[in-house]
Protein backbone atom coordinates (compact mmCIF):
# COMPACT_ATOMS: atom_id res chain seq x y z
CA UNK A 1 0.00 0.00 0.00
CA UNK A 2 1.17 3.44 -1.02
CA UNK A 3 1.15 5.94 2.24
CA UNK A 4 0.34 9.36 1.88
CA UNK A 5 3.82 10.78 2.46
CA UNK A 6 3.40 12.07 5.54
CA UNK A 7 6.88 11.00 6.49
CA UNK A 8 8.24 13.90 4.52
CA UNK A 9 8.84 16.56 5.95
CA UNK A 10 7.03 19.88 5.02
CA UNK A 11 9.89 21.60 2.59
CA UNK A 12 10.33 18.10 0.56
CA UNK A 13 6.58 17.67 0.15
CA UNK A 14 6.13 21.04 -1.31
CA UNK A 15 8.58 20.08 -3.94
CA UNK A 16 7.38 16.79 -4.60
CA UNK A 17 3.43 17.84 -4.53
CA UNK A 18 4.43 20.37 -7.22
CA UNK A 19 1.79 20.51 -9.68
CA UNK A 20 4.16 22.42 -12.32
CA UNK A 21 6.54 19.20 -11.71
CA UNK A 22 3.59 16.13 -11.24
CA UNK A 23 2.28 17.64 -14.61
CA UNK A 24 6.03 17.13 -16.44
CA UNK A 25 6.39 13.91 -14.96
CA UNK A 26 2.52 12.75 -16.13
CA UNK A 27 3.36 14.49 -19.65
CA UNK A 28 6.13 11.93 -20.26
CA UNK A 29 3.49 9.08 -20.47
CA UNK A 30 6.52 6.69 -18.88
CA UNK A 31 4.77 5.30 -15.67
CA UNK A 32 3.82 1.76 -15.25
CA UNK A 33 5.85 1.27 -18.72
CA UNK A 34 7.54 -1.81 -20.37
CA UNK A 35 11.02 -2.05 -18.76
CA UNK A 36 13.79 -0.55 -21.23
CA UNK A 37 17.16 -1.65 -22.14
CA UNK A 38 18.75 1.48 -22.82
CA UNK A 39 17.68 2.89 -18.88
CA UNK A 40 18.67 -0.62 -17.60
CA UNK A 41 22.51 -0.12 -19.28
CA UNK A 42 22.38 3.37 -17.52
CA UNK A 43 21.89 1.93 -13.96
CA UNK A 44 24.01 -1.31 -14.74
CA UNK A 45 26.66 1.75 -15.52
CA UNK A 46 26.20 3.67 -12.64
CA UNK A 47 26.92 0.57 -10.57
CA UNK A 48 29.96 -0.57 -12.23
CA UNK A 49 31.76 2.88 -12.27
CA UNK A 50 30.65 3.90 -8.89
CA UNK A 51 31.24 0.41 -7.35
CA UNK A 52 27.67 0.07 -6.13
CA UNK A 53 25.65 -2.65 -5.12
CA UNK A 54 22.45 -1.09 -6.09
CA UNK A 55 21.81 1.21 -9.14
CA UNK A 56 18.65 3.19 -9.68
CA UNK A 57 16.72 4.95 -12.32
CA UNK A 58 13.82 6.71 -9.87
CA UNK A 59 10.65 8.75 -11.35
CA UNK A 60 9.39 10.15 -7.86
CA UNK A 61 5.33 10.40 -8.10
CA UNK A 62 3.08 12.21 -5.32
CA UNK A 63 2.26 8.71 -3.49
CA UNK A 64 5.19 6.43 -4.81
CA UNK A 65 8.26 6.30 -6.04
CA UNK A 66 8.89 3.82 -9.88
CA UNK A 67 11.54 2.35 -10.99
CA UNK A 68 12.36 3.18 -14.79
CA UNK A 69 15.11 0.67 -14.15
CA UNK A 70 17.04 -0.85 -10.97
CA UNK A 71 20.57 -3.10 -10.97
CA UNK A 72 20.60 -5.05 -7.78
CA UNK A 73 17.16 -5.54 -6.85
CA UNK A 74 14.57 -8.28 -8.48
CA UNK A 75 10.99 -8.50 -7.93
CA UNK A 76 10.60 -4.61 -6.73
CA UNK A 77 9.40 -1.66 -9.05
CA UNK A 78 8.34 0.81 -6.56
CA UNK A 79 8.53 2.21 -3.18
CA UNK A 80 6.22 4.76 -0.91
CA UNK A 81 7.24 8.15 -1.69
CA UNK A 82 7.23 8.42 2.01
CA UNK A 83 10.53 7.13 2.84
CA UNK A 84 12.35 7.88 -0.91
CA UNK A 85 15.78 9.09 -0.49
CA UNK A 86 15.21 10.57 -4.08
CA UNK A 87 12.32 12.63 -3.08
CA UNK A 88 14.85 14.37 -0.81
CA UNK A 89 17.27 14.48 -4.11
CA UNK A 90 14.38 16.31 -5.83
CA UNK A 91 13.91 18.93 -2.92
CA UNK A 92 17.52 19.90 -2.87
CA UNK A 93 18.09 23.75 -3.90
CA UNK A 94 18.57 24.32 -7.63
CA UNK A 95 22.02 24.81 -7.42
CA UNK A 96 22.81 21.25 -5.65
CA UNK A 97 21.59 18.41 -7.25
CA UNK A 98 23.01 15.99 -5.69
CA UNK A 99 22.44 14.19 -2.68
CA UNK A 100 25.17 12.30 -0.40
CA UNK A 101 24.48 9.86 2.62
CA UNK A 102 26.93 8.06 3.70
CA UNK A 103 25.94 6.06 6.94
CA UNK A 104 22.10 6.45 7.04
CA UNK A 105 22.12 5.03 10.23
CA UNK A 106 24.02 8.42 11.34
CA UNK A 107 21.29 10.69 9.83
CA UNK A 108 18.42 12.20 11.27
CA UNK A 109 16.82 12.20 8.05
CA UNK A 110 17.14 8.39 7.38
CA UNK A 111 17.70 6.41 10.21
CA UNK A 112 14.64 5.98 11.41
CA UNK A 113 13.47 5.22 7.95
CA UNK A 114 11.83 1.60 7.05
CA UNK A 115 14.41 1.36 3.86
CA UNK A 116 17.34 1.54 6.14
CA UNK A 117 15.88 -0.37 9.71
CA UNK A 118 14.44 -3.16 7.33
CA UNK A 119 14.89 -4.62 3.69
CA UNK A 120 17.26 -3.27 1.84
CA UNK A 121 19.11 -1.99 4.62
CA UNK A 122 20.30 0.78 3.04
CA UNK A 123 23.73 2.30 4.83
CA UNK A 124 25.17 4.32 1.69
CA UNK A 125 23.14 6.59 -0.46
CA UNK A 126 24.19 9.07 -3.50
CA UNK A 127 21.84 10.43 -5.67
CA UNK A 128 21.57 13.29 -8.63
CA UNK A 129 18.58 14.58 -10.03
CA UNK A 130 16.66 13.59 -13.16
CA UNK A 131 15.59 16.87 -14.79
CA UNK A 132 13.15 16.76 -17.68
CA UNK A 133 11.55 19.95 -19.25
CA UNK A 134 13.16 21.88 -17.06
CA UNK A 135 11.17 19.87 -13.77
CA UNK A 136 13.27 17.49 -11.24
CA UNK A 137 11.17 14.02 -12.01
CA UNK A 138 13.36 11.66 -10.19
CA UNK A 139 17.23 10.67 -9.60
CA UNK A 140 19.82 8.42 -10.92
CA UNK A 141 21.29 7.04 -7.39
CA UNK A 142 23.36 4.00 -6.15
CA UNK A 143 23.12 2.50 -2.66
CA UNK A 144 25.20 -0.07 -0.85
CA UNK A 145 24.29 -2.05 2.48
CA UNK A 146 27.63 -1.50 3.90
CA UNK A 147 28.57 2.49 4.73
CA UNK A 148 30.89 4.53 3.35
CA UNK A 149 34.13 6.88 4.55
CA UNK A 150 33.66 8.49 1.59
CA UNK A 151 32.47 9.90 -1.68
CA UNK A 152 35.21 11.31 -4.17
CA UNK A 153 34.46 14.48 -6.08
CA UNK A 154 35.50 12.84 -9.01
CA UNK A 155 32.74 10.34 -7.89
CA UNK A 156 29.88 13.07 -7.88
CA UNK A 157 30.96 14.15 -10.91
CA UNK A 158 30.64 10.97 -12.32
CA UNK A 159 27.31 10.39 -10.65
CA UNK A 160 26.26 14.25 -11.99
CA UNK A 161 27.34 13.16 -15.50
CA UNK A 162 25.49 9.91 -15.62
CA UNK A 163 22.21 11.53 -14.34
CA UNK A 164 22.42 14.13 -17.16
CA UNK A 165 22.58 11.31 -19.77
CA UNK A 166 19.58 9.91 -18.15
CA UNK A 167 17.73 13.60 -18.45
CA UNK A 168 18.75 13.68 -21.68
CA UNK A 169 17.52 10.00 -22.71
CA UNK A 170 14.27 10.90 -21.21
CA UNK A 171 13.74 13.76 -23.30
CA UNK A 172 14.46 12.32 -26.32
CA UNK A 173 12.39 9.25 -25.78
CA UNK A 174 9.87 11.92 -24.84
CA UNK A 175 10.56 13.74 -28.23
CA UNK A 176 10.52 10.45 -29.95
CA UNK A 177 7.35 9.06 -29.00
CA UNK A 178 5.70 13.14 -29.46
CA UNK A 179 6.97 12.46 -32.78
CA UNK A 180 5.62 9.07 -33.27
CA UNK A 181 2.36 9.99 -32.24
CA UNK A 182 1.91 13.39 -34.16
CA UNK A 183 3.28 10.86 -37.66
CA UNK A 184 0.35 8.53 -36.13
CA UNK A 185 -2.05 11.19 -36.73
CA UNK A 186 -0.61 12.68 -39.52
CA UNK A 187 -1.05 9.37 -41.21
CA UNK A 188 -4.60 8.81 -39.88
CA UNK A 189 -5.45 12.60 -41.06
CA UNK A 190 -4.08 11.59 -44.99
CA UNK A 191 -5.97 8.51 -44.69
CA UNK A 192 -9.15 10.68 -43.50
CA UNK A 193 -8.67 13.13 -46.20
CA UNK A 194 -7.92 10.43 -48.97
CA UNK A 195 -11.03 8.53 -48.26
CA UNK A 196 -12.73 11.92 -48.21
CA UNK A 197 -11.83 12.51 -51.78
CA UNK A 198 -12.22 9.19 -52.51
CA UNK A 199 -15.62 9.08 -51.09
CA UNK A 200 -16.57 12.51 -53.32
CA UNK A 201 -15.01 11.43 -56.25
CA UNK A 202 -12.67 14.54 -56.11
CA UNK A 203 -9.32 14.47 -57.84
CA UNK A 204 -6.43 16.33 -56.17
CA UNK A 205 -3.55 18.03 -58.29
CA UNK A 206 -0.57 20.26 -57.39
CA UNK A 207 1.01 21.57 -60.87
CA UNK A 208 4.67 22.52 -60.65
CA UNK A 209 4.17 25.31 -63.77
CA UNK A 210 7.89 25.52 -64.00
CA UNK A 211 8.78 22.07 -64.65
CA UNK A 212 5.17 20.91 -65.73
CA UNK A 213 5.01 18.23 -63.36
CA UNK A 214 1.72 17.35 -61.80
CA UNK A 215 1.22 15.67 -58.27
CA UNK A 216 -1.94 14.26 -57.96
CA UNK A 217 -4.24 11.31 -56.03
CA UNK A 218 -5.61 7.94 -57.09
CA UNK A 219 -8.77 9.52 -58.48
CA UNK A 220 -7.73 12.15 -60.51
CA UNK A 221 -5.52 8.92 -62.11
CA UNK A 222 -8.47 7.48 -62.93
CA UNK A 223 -11.03 9.79 -63.77
CA UNK A 224 -8.13 11.22 -66.57
CA UNK A 225 -7.39 7.62 -67.62
CA UNK A 226 -3.74 8.09 -66.81
CA UNK A 227 -0.65 5.56 -66.32
CA UNK A 228 1.06 5.27 -63.22
CA UNK A 229 4.14 6.89 -62.12
CA UNK A 230 4.66 10.53 -63.13
CA UNK A 231 1.93 13.44 -64.73
CA UNK A 232 3.19 16.04 -66.80
CA UNK A 233 0.23 18.95 -67.58
CA UNK A 234 0.71 17.60 -71.51
CA UNK A 235 -0.61 14.27 -70.44
CA UNK A 236 -3.78 15.91 -68.97
CA UNK A 237 -4.82 18.11 -71.71
CA UNK A 238 -4.20 14.94 -74.02
CA UNK A 239 -6.71 13.40 -72.14
CA UNK A 240 -9.04 16.33 -72.06
CA UNK A 241 -11.50 16.29 -75.12
CA UNK A 242 -10.53 17.68 -78.22
CA UNK A 243 -13.76 20.19 -78.34
CA UNK A 244 -13.25 21.31 -74.53
CA UNK A 245 -9.31 21.46 -74.50
CA UNK A 246 -9.10 24.88 -75.75
CA UNK A 247 -11.56 26.34 -73.15
CA UNK A 248 -9.43 24.74 -70.75
CA UNK A 249 -6.53 26.57 -71.58
CA UNK A 250 -7.85 29.53 -72.18
CA UNK A 251 -9.30 29.30 -68.30
CA UNK A 252 -5.69 28.59 -66.75
CA UNK A 253 -4.37 31.33 -69.14
CA UNK A 254 -6.96 33.61 -67.14
CA UNK A 255 -6.13 32.58 -63.96
CA UNK A 256 -2.36 33.03 -64.61
CA UNK A 257 -2.93 36.86 -66.37
CA UNK A 258 -5.86 38.22 -64.52
CA UNK A 259 -4.86 35.92 -60.63
CA UNK A 260 -9.16 34.64 -60.81
CA UNK A 261 -9.57 31.66 -59.63
CA UNK A 262 -9.03 28.75 -62.23
CA UNK A 263 -12.86 27.30 -62.72
CA UNK A 264 -13.72 25.10 -65.82
CA UNK A 265 -15.90 22.48 -66.98
CA UNK A 266 -14.37 20.06 -69.54
CA UNK A 267 -15.28 15.94 -71.31
CA UNK A 268 -12.37 13.10 -70.61
CA UNK A 269 -11.80 12.34 -74.45
CA UNK A 270 -11.63 8.27 -73.79
CA UNK A 271 -14.91 8.64 -71.67
CA UNK A 272 -16.75 10.90 -72.24
CA UNK A 273 -17.56 11.96 -68.19
CA UNK A 274 -17.97 15.53 -67.24
CA UNK A 275 -15.31 16.92 -64.70
CA UNK A 276 -15.48 20.46 -63.28
CA UNK A 277 -12.16 22.05 -62.52
CA UNK A 278 -11.01 24.77 -59.82
CA UNK A 279 -7.85 25.55 -59.22
CA UNK A 280 -5.85 28.76 -57.63
CA UNK A 281 -2.16 30.24 -58.40
CA UNK A 282 -0.68 29.51 -54.88
CA UNK A 283 2.58 30.75 -55.39
CA UNK A 284 4.20 33.38 -57.85
CA UNK A 285 7.51 34.32 -58.55
CA UNK A 286 9.11 38.00 -57.73
CA UNK A 287 7.81 39.66 -61.38
CA UNK A 288 4.47 37.52 -60.56
CA UNK A 289 4.71 34.33 -62.73
CA UNK A 290 2.98 31.61 -61.67
CA UNK A 291 4.72 28.97 -59.91
CA UNK A 292 2.51 26.29 -58.31
CA UNK A 293 -1.33 25.70 -59.27
CA UNK A 294 -3.29 23.81 -56.81
CA UNK A 295 -7.03 22.30 -57.09
CA UNK A 296 -9.52 19.50 -57.51
CA UNK A 297 -11.05 17.68 -60.31
CA UNK A 298 -14.87 16.13 -59.60
CA UNK A 299 -16.77 14.24 -61.81
CA UNK A 300 -20.24 15.75 -62.37
CA UNK A 301 -21.32 13.66 -65.53
CA UNK A 302 -24.41 12.65 -63.10
CA UNK A 303 -25.67 16.00 -62.42
CA UNK A 304 -25.27 16.56 -65.70
CA UNK A 305 -27.29 13.87 -66.95
CA UNK A 306 -29.23 14.97 -64.62
CA UNK A 307 -29.68 18.36 -65.98
CA UNK A 308 -30.11 17.18 -69.73
CA UNK A 309 -33.25 14.84 -68.24
CA UNK A 310 -34.99 17.13 -66.02
CA UNK A 311 -34.68 19.43 -69.42
CA UNK A 312 -35.94 17.35 -71.48
CA UNK A 313 -38.98 16.53 -68.91
CA UNK A 314 -39.64 19.88 -68.77
CA UNK A 315 -39.82 19.76 -72.69
CA UNK A 316 -41.97 17.10 -72.84
CA UNK A 317 -44.39 18.37 -69.86
CA UNK A 318 -44.76 21.56 -71.52
CA UNK A 319 -46.00 19.41 -75.12
CA UNK A 320 -47.91 17.15 -73.26
CA UNK A 321 -49.78 20.20 -71.39
CA UNK A 322 -50.34 21.69 -74.45
CA UNK A 323 -51.66 18.62 -75.80
CA UNK A 324 -53.83 17.83 -73.13
CA UNK A 325 -55.39 20.95 -72.53
CA UNK A 326 -56.32 20.85 -76.38
CA UNK A 327 -57.42 17.75 -75.54
CA UNK A 328 -59.72 18.80 -72.73
CA UNK A 329 -61.22 21.86 -74.56
CA UNK A 330 -62.32 19.31 -77.79
CA UNK A 331 -63.34 16.92 -75.08
CA UNK A 332 -65.15 19.69 -73.17
CA UNK A 333 -66.50 21.05 -76.50
CA UNK A 334 -68.06 18.00 -77.65
CA UNK A 335 -69.39 16.99 -74.24
CA UNK A 336 -71.74 20.31 -74.02
CA UNK A 337 -73.04 19.47 -77.20
CA UNK A 338 -74.39 16.22 -76.47
CA UNK A 339 -75.08 17.39 -72.77
CA UNK A 340 -76.29 20.63 -72.56
CA UNK A 341 -78.20 20.18 -68.85
CA UNK A 342 -75.10 21.75 -66.29
CA UNK A 343 -75.49 18.55 -64.35
CA UNK A 344 -75.48 15.87 -66.97
CA UNK A 345 -72.16 17.71 -68.23
CA UNK A 346 -70.41 17.50 -65.38
CA UNK A 347 -71.08 14.06 -64.76
CA UNK A 348 -69.71 13.16 -67.80
CA UNK A 349 -67.38 15.46 -68.35
CA UNK A 350 -65.80 14.79 -64.58
CA UNK A 351 -65.15 11.14 -65.74
CA UNK A 352 -63.16 12.05 -68.52
CA UNK A 353 -60.93 14.52 -67.29
CA UNK A 354 -60.12 12.25 -64.22
CA UNK A 355 -59.33 9.64 -66.96
CA UNK A 356 -57.02 11.81 -68.32
CA UNK A 357 -55.69 13.14 -65.02
CA UNK A 358 -54.98 9.43 -64.10
CA UNK A 359 -53.04 8.62 -67.03
CA UNK A 360 -50.89 12.19 -66.21
CA UNK A 361 -49.85 10.94 -62.78
CA UNK A 362 -48.65 7.93 -63.96
CA UNK A 363 -46.89 8.97 -66.56
CA UNK A 364 -45.17 11.90 -64.19
CA UNK A 365 -44.49 8.79 -62.20
CA UNK A 366 -42.38 7.57 -64.24
CA UNK A 367 -40.51 10.61 -65.59
CA UNK A 368 -42.76 10.16 -69.11
CA UNK A 369 -40.74 6.96 -69.60
CA UNK A 370 -44.26 4.73 -70.59
CA UNK A 371 -47.15 3.16 -68.39
CA UNK A 372 -47.50 -0.94 -67.83
CA UNK A 373 -50.74 -1.75 -70.12
CA UNK A 374 -51.76 -3.14 -66.56
CA UNK A 375 -51.63 -0.28 -64.96
CA UNK A 376 -54.08 1.51 -67.69
CA UNK A 377 -56.77 -1.55 -67.45
CA UNK A 378 -56.44 -1.41 -63.32
CA UNK A 379 -57.13 2.36 -63.67
CA UNK A 380 -60.67 1.59 -65.01
CA UNK A 381 -61.69 -1.98 -63.48
CA UNK A 382 -59.76 -1.36 -60.32
CA UNK A 383 -56.56 -2.48 -59.09
CA UNK A 384 -57.23 -6.37 -58.42
CA UNK A 385 -58.86 -7.25 -62.11
CA UNK A 386 -56.59 -10.23 -62.26
CA UNK A 387 -56.87 -11.72 -58.70
CA UNK A 388 -60.38 -10.89 -58.32
CA UNK A 389 -62.32 -9.95 -61.34
CA UNK A 390 -65.63 -8.72 -61.42
CA UNK A 391 -67.50 -10.10 -64.39
CA UNK A 392 -64.11 -9.38 -66.67
CA UNK A 393 -61.72 -11.65 -68.24
CA UNK A 394 -58.78 -9.90 -68.97
CA UNK A 395 -56.15 -12.21 -71.04
CA UNK A 396 -52.51 -10.88 -72.24
CA UNK A 397 -48.95 -10.36 -71.59
CA UNK A 398 -48.30 -6.46 -69.96
CA UNK A 399 -46.56 -4.74 -72.24
CA UNK A 400 -44.78 -0.69 -71.70
CA UNK A 401 -47.26 1.71 -73.73
CA UNK A 402 -45.52 5.10 -74.97
CA UNK A 403 -47.09 8.48 -73.28
CA UNK A 404 -49.51 9.07 -76.15
CA UNK A 405 -50.69 5.23 -76.73
CA UNK A 406 -51.19 5.36 -72.87
CA UNK A 407 -53.61 8.31 -72.54
CA UNK A 408 -55.62 7.23 -75.82
CA UNK A 409 -56.14 4.06 -74.66
CA UNK A 410 -57.22 5.07 -71.12
CA UNK A 411 -59.89 7.47 -72.58
CA UNK A 412 -60.68 4.69 -75.52
CA UNK A 413 -61.40 2.19 -72.04
CA UNK A 414 -63.28 5.02 -70.22
CA UNK A 415 -66.18 5.24 -72.50
CA UNK A 416 -66.15 1.71 -73.04
CA UNK A 417 -66.75 0.78 -69.31
CA UNK A 418 -69.17 3.88 -68.79
CA UNK A 419 -71.21 2.53 -72.17
CA UNK A 420 -71.03 -1.03 -70.07
CA UNK A 421 -72.17 0.13 -67.18
CA UNK A 422 -74.99 2.22 -68.55
CA UNK A 423 -76.00 0.88 -71.49
CA UNK A 424 -73.85 -2.38 -72.13
CA UNK A 425 -73.14 -5.91 -70.37
CA UNK A 426 -72.90 -4.72 -67.33
CA UNK A 427 -75.97 -2.91 -67.13
CA UNK A 428 -77.73 -6.45 -66.01
CA UNK A 429 -76.65 -9.04 -63.77
CA UNK A 430 -75.00 -11.62 -65.86
CA UNK A 431 -72.95 -10.01 -68.41
CA UNK A 432 -69.52 -10.13 -68.27
CA UNK A 433 -66.64 -8.48 -70.91
CA UNK A 434 -64.08 -10.13 -72.22
CA UNK A 435 -60.49 -8.04 -72.69
CA UNK A 436 -57.69 -10.11 -74.58
CA UNK A 437 -54.57 -8.47 -76.81
CA UNK A 438 -51.53 -9.57 -78.34
CA UNK A 439 -47.95 -8.31 -79.37
CA UNK A 440 -47.41 -9.27 -82.99
CA UNK A 441 -44.13 -8.60 -84.13
CA UNK A 442 -44.44 -8.32 -88.06
CA UNK A 443 -44.68 -6.62 -90.40
CA UNK A 444 -44.73 -3.71 -87.43
CA UNK A 445 -44.74 -4.95 -83.89
CA UNK A 446 -47.97 -3.53 -82.45
CA UNK A 447 -50.72 -4.40 -79.49
CA UNK A 448 -53.42 -6.03 -81.11
CA UNK A 449 -56.15 -5.51 -78.61
CA UNK A 450 -60.30 -6.44 -78.38
CA UNK A 451 -62.93 -5.31 -76.13
CA UNK A 452 -65.79 -7.94 -76.40
CA UNK A 453 -68.83 -7.81 -74.16
CA UNK A 454 -71.74 -10.69 -73.90
CA UNK A 455 -74.70 -11.69 -71.99
CA UNK A 456 -76.13 -8.12 -71.89
CA UNK A 457 -78.95 -6.49 -73.47
CA UNK A 458 -79.58 -6.79 -77.06
CA UNK A 459 -77.42 -4.56 -79.18
CA UNK A 460 -78.08 -2.35 -82.05
CA UNK A 461 -75.97 -0.07 -84.32
CA UNK A 462 -77.14 3.28 -83.71
CA UNK A 463 -78.29 5.51 -86.30
CA UNK A 464 -75.73 8.21 -85.23
CA UNK A 465 -72.28 7.74 -83.00
CA UNK A 466 -73.14 9.85 -79.10
CA UNK A 467 -69.87 11.50 -78.17
CA UNK A 468 -68.38 8.30 -76.21
CA UNK A 469 -68.26 6.39 -79.65
CA UNK A 470 -66.45 9.25 -81.52
CA UNK A 471 -63.95 9.38 -78.79
CA UNK A 472 -63.46 5.84 -78.61
CA UNK A 473 -62.26 6.26 -81.98
CA UNK A 474 -60.37 9.05 -82.01
CA UNK A 475 -58.92 8.95 -79.02
CA UNK A 476 -55.70 7.47 -81.11
CA UNK A 477 -55.60 10.09 -83.49
CA UNK A 478 -52.49 11.47 -82.18
CA UNK A 479 -50.63 7.32 -82.48
CA UNK A 480 -49.75 7.31 -85.98
CA UNK A 481 -50.59 3.98 -87.81
CA UNK A 482 -53.09 3.33 -85.38
CA UNK A 483 -57.01 2.11 -85.85
CA UNK A 484 -59.81 1.36 -83.77
CA UNK A 485 -62.85 -0.28 -85.03
CA UNK A 486 -66.55 0.07 -83.15
CA UNK A 487 -68.76 -2.74 -84.07
CA UNK A 488 -71.79 -3.41 -82.39
CA UNK A 489 -72.94 -7.03 -82.65
CA UNK A 490 -76.10 -8.03 -80.91
CA UNK A 491 -74.56 -9.98 -78.42
CA UNK A 492 -72.44 -7.27 -77.27
CA UNK A 493 -69.94 -4.35 -78.09
CA UNK A 494 -66.91 -5.52 -79.99
CA UNK A 495 -63.85 -2.64 -79.99
CA UNK A 496 -60.36 -3.95 -81.89
CA UNK A 497 -57.59 -2.09 -80.97
CA UNK A 498 -53.76 -0.99 -83.02
CA UNK A 499 -51.27 0.22 -81.81
CA UNK A 500 -47.87 0.50 -83.07
CA UNK A 501 -45.07 -0.27 -80.45
CA UNK A 502 -41.41 0.66 -80.61
CA UNK A 503 -39.20 -2.89 -80.11
CA UNK A 504 -37.61 -2.05 -77.22
CA UNK A 505 -40.43 -1.40 -75.10
CA UNK A 506 -41.08 -5.08 -75.06
CA UNK A 507 -42.09 -6.18 -71.79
Amino acid sequence: MINDGADLPGDVRRVVDDPVRLQALAAMDVLDSHPDTDFERLSRTAAFALDAEIALVTLVDKGRQWFRACFGIEGVSETETGSSFCAYTIALPQDDDTLVVLDATQDERFKDNPLVTGWPGIRFYAGAAIIVGGQKVGALCVIDTKPRAAFAPSQVEQLVNLASLTSTLFSLKDEARVRARTAAALVREEWRHALTLEAGKVGSWVWDVRTGDVVCNEMFHRMYGLAEGPVLVGDVLAATHPLDRAMVEASIEASFEDGLDYSAEARIAATGRWLTMRGRVYQRDANGKPLVMMGVSIDITDSKQSADHTRLLLRELNHRVKNTLAMIQSVARQTIRQNPDPKDFIEAFSGRLRTISDAHVLLADRDWSGVQLYEVIASQLGPKFKTNPDRAEVRGDDVTLPADHALGLGLILHELTTNAHRHGAWSGPTGTVNIDWQIKPEPTRGLALTWRESGGPTVSAPAEYGLGAKLIERSLAKVLDSEVALSFEPSGVVARVWMPLPAEDAA
